[in-house]
């Protein structure tokens, strides 16, 4: 699969799109960033309800605001993380498969509890299982860097749970894109730019992280009221790297050869190289008087490469034939993402009506070069194909809705159905990706990650349905309220009911009270319950294993204590306050409670001679040096409070906007899975659940964040300013022998700003900056730092590339 580099013939592809329109007024548009009037469509089934008027806490986010956030590479992730304080999208390096698609966090909770719409429809989730990542461990997250920021009109941001308005997997909240349906004007963009920073860990200074990206989009109207709108997307990253110097760990081999490598930079941490186009489009053509058929959909593919440990020259892992100075395996992504929706929605009589259909797919291939099968010998290949991923999601949906008044009360009743169909396949790896040689001596598979094998491959689908209905009402002109309930049947699962109940009172002019009530419903997933892989790599120790990563119905994880896995369930409360003073100041907190049953997550890598032994004794499979498979792990609690408030004020000849946001959310586990008896009975050591996946639920994302921003838009001149504030965040490893090093890593500040200026009311330049005063973690201790090798935590929200400067070109038409 190859892509295309952000180039003069790219950006050339993607002005060709725009062709003839009408003027668009630039600062009209940054002005509606202030604008609390924005009717939602995310939350509740009436159609005149406002972000201060919703029953639930809803963040909306103007596509001025996405633009300039998104700056890094057009990422959608990034921009989320830069103005939402409740979401966490770290950038994991020598994480497996997070290297190349990177979960998001809401509200401290699991990347597959966010569930994703785009024009309020399902969107689906990739096919990659992260299993060597932290956050994100175990699932198959929704890929939002293949959702094109160029696209979006706004993001609705419902803080949560939303399982019987919206299905399963709502269980933190909903992120609804809305895309752009303008019937006229376009416009095109260009932006270069690069991380300059002082890495201390190395003493230089760097220039690395070269970012390209260029979009353009154009829309046309249709008969009456109907419009099609194109767009088209070319992004190219180069990669970072802040390793520190190689001090060799102590238990390799101590030879010369080995030995001369201290103090190089053996290893990588940061971002690593990207490639990437997307396009989409949207559109709506009238049908008669009453309806309108409509389409929208969403391509995007990438190239991608992350990091591995290094393998030192005299290793049991490398032949000094092929690598005589050693290697650095290099993962390889490549990822194909599409989407499309299409439909009818009209009106007949009284009733609104929406019928559609939705399709999605995720296919990965996973690569593997500068890598080795050492079992092979001298011979083996140095490229891998390890494996093929593929999920599909088709969606048949039938809505309709109606208002009806009742004496001096409004209510908007709405009802519909939803068929689902899942289906998750893994393709097997080059047979050298998982052959076992005729080295016994040296590890099978190719390094950084064995091919899946055959008899890891698996071809699962399951079909699901559901019916709901909700109503909103308006009672007078102080209490509103959604009522939703939701029956959703697996065939796999059986059926859940959920319900939901949110109210908003307002018992003074401009103060409100708002709470909620909901019980939520997540099924584990299809790669949970049927993925399988082999794979020879390092455990957080840095020792090489080679492992089996098991499903729930393997022989070999039922003789340890697997069990079927049972779907997860919470019960969310939600109790909040709003107030709007005149024209100038809104504010917003709400405080929440989230309690999770039966939390599904991998256990912790089952090693040591024991379990190598009952492997080859019971089920006459050599060599099995760790274990580990799916659970339903933990019941957790989730309390936390959000605070918003913004102020706005004509300041000179423009319009001034100071918003401030403030997140905190504290997890804590009130249940642990027991560890079964028939681990126990291997080794009174072992346990499923332990500390270092006990950290990831509670304490290795900060608990805290906050952002105060100030705009000032005039005719002329936009300037943007923000300050961001990452918590505290504790690390805990478990490395063998009682040995559990933990670090608690300080709070940190970014300082992120930038100028834009119009040249005319069509063109427009800008320059910027993110983390200006180039701030970074703390370093890492000598016993996680991994040798000197990692001196930065992975999972910092300020990431370890150090201060971004960027300019960028737009034209708008």
């Amino acid at each position: 699969m190859s892509h295309p580099y952000v180039t003069p013939l790219g950006v050339a592809i993607a002005l060709a799109l725009a062709g003839p329109a009408f003027a668009q007024d630039v600062a009209e548009t940054a002005a509606e960033a202030t604008n609390l009037d924005t009717v939602i469509v995310t939350g509740t089934r009436a159609t005149d309800r406002t972000v201060l008027e919703s029953t639930s806490p809803i963040d909306v986010l103007t596509a001025e605001d996405i633009r300039k956030a998104g700056v890094l590479n057009g990422e959608l992730g990034s921009a989320l993380q830069a103005l939402l304080p409740s979401f966490n999208f770290p950038r994991q390096s020598n994480s497996g498969g997070a290297d190349h698609i990177r979960a998001a966090q809401l509200r401290g909770l699991s990347p597959n509890q966010i569930l994703v719409l785009v024009n309020g429809k399902r969107r689906h989730t990739s096919a990659l299982v992260n299993t060597d990542s932290k956050i994100g461990k175990g699932t198959t997250p929704v890929d939002f860097n293949a959702i094109p920021v160029s696209a979006i009109k706004r993001i609705e941001v419902l803080r949560d749970g939303a399982g019987a308005q919206y299905g399963s997997d709502a269980v933190a909240g909903v992120i609804n894109v809305i895309l752009n349906d303008a019937p006229e004007g376009g416009s095109y963009e260009a932006s270069f730019g690069a991380h300059h920073t002082d890495v201390e860990p190395i003493g230089q200074t760097v220039t690395d992280g070269q970012t390209s990206f260029a979009s353009a989009q154009v829309g046309s109207g249709i008969g009456d009221g109907g419009f099609f709108r194109v767009g088209l997307e070319l992004k190219n990253r180069e990669g970072t790297n802040r390793a520190g110097f190689d001090q060799i760990p102590f238990f390799e081999e101590q030879t010369p050869d080995n030995l001369a490598l201290a103090g190089k930079r053996n290893y990588y941490l940061g971002d690593g190289e990207s490639k990437a186009i997307n396009a989409w489009l949207n559109s709506a053509v009238p049908v008669g008087e009453n309806a309108e058929f409509y389409a929208f959909g969403t391509y995007h593919q990438s190239d991608t490469r992350g990091a591995n440990y290094f393998r030192y020259p005299d290793g049991v892992a490398n032949w000094k034939e092929v690598y005589p100075d050693g290697y650095r395996p290099i993962s390889i992504g490549e990822n194909l993402d599409v989407s499309g929706v299409a439909g009818l929605r009209g009106q007949w009589g009284d009733w609104d009506y929406d019928a559609s259909l939705n399709y999605g797919r995720n296919a990965f291939t996973y690569r593997l070069e500068n890598s080795l099968n050492a079992s092979l010998g001298p011979s083996s290949p140095t490229r891998f194909k390890t494996g093929d991923y593929e999920f599909q999601q088709t969606l048949a949906n039938f809505d309709v809705s109606r208002g009806f008044d009742a004496g001096d009360n409004h209510h908007t009743f709405a009802t519909g159905l939803e068929f689902r169909r899942e289906q998750y396949d893994t393709g097997a790896g080059d047979p050298a990706s998982y052959a076992a040689g005729p080295f016994t001596d040296r590890p099978t598979g190719s390094q950084a990650g064995g091919g899946l094998t055959p008899q890891d491959v698996a071809h699962l689908s399951r079909d699901v349905s559901s019916v709901y209905a909700s109503l909103s009402s308006e009672f007078g002109e102080k209490l509103t309220t959604d009522i939703a309930a939701r029956y959703e049947h697996y065939d796999d699962f059986g059926g859940e009911l959920t319900g939901k109940l949110a109210a908003r009172y307002e018992f003074a002019p401009a103060f409100a009270l708002r709470g909620s009530v909901s019980n939520n419903f997540r099924a584990p997933s299809l790669s949970q319950i049927g993925y399988e892989a082999t794979s020879t790599g390092y455990d957080a120790s840095g020792q090489l294993l080679q492992g089996r990563l098991l499903s729930v119905n393997n022989p070999i994880a039922q003789a340890l204590g697997a069990r079927p896995l049972e779907p997860e369930k919470s019960v969310n409360f939600s109790l909040g306050f709003t107030s709007r003073i005149g024209e100038h100041f809104d504010v917003s907190l709400d405080v929440f409670r989230i309690d999770i049953d039966d939390r599904v997550a991998l256990t912790e890598r089952i090693s040591g001679d024991a379990l190598t032994e009952f492997v080859q004794d019971e089920f006459g499979v050599p060599g099995v040096q760790s274990v580990n498979f799916f659970i339903n792990a933990a019941d957790t609690r989730t309390e936390g409070a959000e605070l918003v408030a913004n102020w706005r004020q004509k300041l000179g000849s423009g319009d001034l906007l100071l918003s401030g946001t403030y997140s905190y959310a504290k997890t804590e586990i009130k249940r642990i899975a027991a560890t079964p008896a028939e681990l126990q009975a291997l080794d009174p050591d072992y346990v499923l659940f332990g500390i270092e996946e006990s950290n990831t639920l509670t304490d290795a994302a900060p608990r805290t964040r906050a952002l105060l921003s100030a705009n000032w838009n005039s005719d002329k001149w936009s300037l943007l300013g923000r300050v961001s504030r990452h918590g505290s965040a504790t690390r805990v490893f478990n490395f063998g022998g009682g040995f559990e090093p933990k670090q608690t890593y300080g709070a940190e500040w970014q300082l992120d700003a930038e100028v834009e200026y119009r040249i005319t009311p069509k063109w427009s330049v800008a320059l910027g900056g993110q983390n200006l005063t180039d701030e970074y973690p703390d370093r890492s201790i000598d016993d996680i730092a991994y040798f000197g090798n990692l001196p930065y935590d992975v999972l910092s929200p300020i990431g370890s590339n150090g201060a971004y400067y960027y300019s960028r070109i737009r034209y708008t038409f």
